[in-house]
């Protein structure tokens, strides 16, 4: 993770097994949902939620959402670490599974967006880790990392910052740089996502396996019995009640699952429903004695931004399971980039996908990155050449040369611009760039995230931009090809809801 700017290295074959994942962001609708069920009396007389680290990195000049409609970031840190940067106890290192301290670094190894919208319902997307993302501008050194990443690469470069100015102090070294951590993450999911982020909520590795450990049991479902050695699954097929260290193995399986990660990912959004589902129905949080060993785990583990109050609490305690849709963010493919596997994404389809799922209309759509455009053009002009001259003059504006085509008859005879799913902003850029007046158009035989100009009878680049054509290229320099692969893309598997408790893979 040295280099300064990350360039696309040729394409490989990646392997279904992927890196760790741990559900641990669902501490926050947990906590919600507990506050919600043992009722606000208590909790205003007795100040349950006092002790609770608040975080400021949203900021107050961050765009929100209008009207009742409300986003939040849940974050789960692949931290052996508690809040103040000191090492977990090797006991609790132990029954987690997961290696010593020095393991996870500050990766945010789940990212859930959810929605929660003005008719009650809710949406929530799963942002898969490895996800391989713009981070240009947000995280100091780097132009293209995975999501996951970008918590502890700015964590480390704010603190380094602080030792640099002569801060010596480790408690602010830990609190700024997490602070600034949380900052890039918070703004690499809005670029990715193109949506405003309202709340969020923060834990650690630690907080799992403590809430789990507290709600004494949880109901799953697999379609199928698994064993794996590596993180201690070992459970038949069917409906089962798994203990905290169970839970945790079930979450942490990377081998042997059909589709890696992304199963992983379901996992993930299924103990979740299974949990919120026990604190609704079973009425076991009415007790005082579980409800301080909840808050407890709340205090030591979880971070919440600025903002949270009872509204809020009382709002996602009350949600039922039918209200509650999950689904993973889509991946175009798999790639391997400087020797790690990443997720190959294409950010316009997932802008796209995110608003239209929504429905938000404050959602604040993130500025064309040309980097995640590639670009047919057809000559049908009758000029020779002029296809070239066009993709090369794309090409240094920073979008991704696609293919190429010379129609000599029956072409049409209109200059146009036509894009896929999602890329109505880049088609419009581009038609800018090209002096192209025709309003760009959709065209259902293009691919999410690419672009088709077509070259008509009588077009001619525009004079200040034709310049651009002949100069040096900037190449893969740019970004990433989001183009096509001869694989198939990632099974995504089907969204799943709250209404039962769902058989994952």
């Amino acid at each position: 993770m040295g280099e300064r700017a990350r360039h696309l290295m040729p394409s490989a074959r990646r392997s279904r097994v992927t890196a760790r994942r741990l559900v641990r962001g669902g501490l926050a609708l947990v906590t919600a949902a507990m506050v919600a069920t043992t009722g606000f009396g208590w909790w205003t007389l007795h100040g349950m939620l006092s002790g609770i680290t608040v975080s400021q990195a949203l900021g107050a000049d961050a765009p929100h959402s209008t009207g009742t409609a409300v986003n939040i970031l849940l974050i789960g840190l692949d931290s052996r670490k508690d809040q103040n940067g000191d090492d977990l106890p090797q006991d609790v290192l132990d029954q987690l599974h997961a290696g010593d301290s020095t393991s996870g670094g500050y990766n945010t190894n789940t990212l859930i967006l959810v929605h929660l919208a003005e008719d009650g319902s809710v949406q929530a997307f799963s942002i898969p880790r490895d996800d391989y993302v713009s981070v240009k501008g947000i995280v100091p050194g780097y132009d293209h990392i995975k999501i996951k990443e970008a918590y502890g690469l700015t964590k480390a470069h704010e603190a380094q910052k602080l030792v640099d100015d002569g801060e010596t102090d480790q408690a602010t070294l830990e609190k700024e740089g997490r602070e600034a951590g949380r900052k890039a993450t918070l703004a690499v999911v809005r670029a990715l996502t193109g949506v405003p982020i309202d709340y969020f909520a923060e834990v650690n590795l630690a907080g799992f396996y403590d809430v789990a450990a507290s709600l004494g049991g949880v109901e799953v479902c697999l379609n199928h019995a698994v064993h794996d050695d590596y993180s201690g699954a070992d459970f038949p097929a069917g409906r089962q009640t798994l203990d905290a260290r169970q839970a945790l193995a079930f979450v942490r399986q990377r081998h042997g699952l059909d589709n890696g990660d992304l199963d992983r990912t379901h996992r993930q959004q299924a103990f979740l429903i299974s949990v919120i589902r026990q604190l609704q129905d079973s009425g076991s949080f009415t007790d005082v004695g579980k409800l301080n060993s909840l808050m407890d785990v709340a205090r030591k583990d979880l971070v919440l931004s600025s903002g949270w109050d009872q509204s809020l609490f009382r709002r996602i305690g009350e949600l039922s399971g039918e209200q509650v849709h999950y689904q993973t963010l889509p991946v175009v493919r798999y790639d391997v980039i400087y020797g790690q596997d990443v997720n190959i994404v294409d950010p316009a389809a997932i802008r796209a996908l995110v608003t239209t799922t929504f429905g938000d209309p404050s959602a604040v759509p993130a500025p064309v990155t040309p980097a995640d455009v590639t670009v047919d053009v057809v000559n049908a002009s009758g000029v020779r050449g002029l296809a070239t001259e066009t993709s090369n003059t794309l090409t240094h504006k920073g979008y991704h040369e696609g293919d190429l085509t010379l129609v000599e008859h029956g072409g049409s005879p209109v200059t146009a611009v036509e894009y896929g799913t999602g890329g109505e902003p880049a088609a419009q850029a581009i038609a800018t760039t090209l002096d192209i007046a025709v309003p760009p158009k959709p065209a259902a035989d293009l691919a999410p995230g690419r672009v088709r100009v077509v070259l008509g009878d009588g077009y001619s680049l525009p004079t200040d931009v034709a310049s651009l054509a002949t100069a040096p290229s900037g190449g893969e320099a740019l970004g990433i090809d989001v183009g096509s692969s001869d694989e198939p893309a990632p099974d995504q598997g089907l969204p799943i809801s709250g209404s039962e408790i769902p058989c994952v893979n």
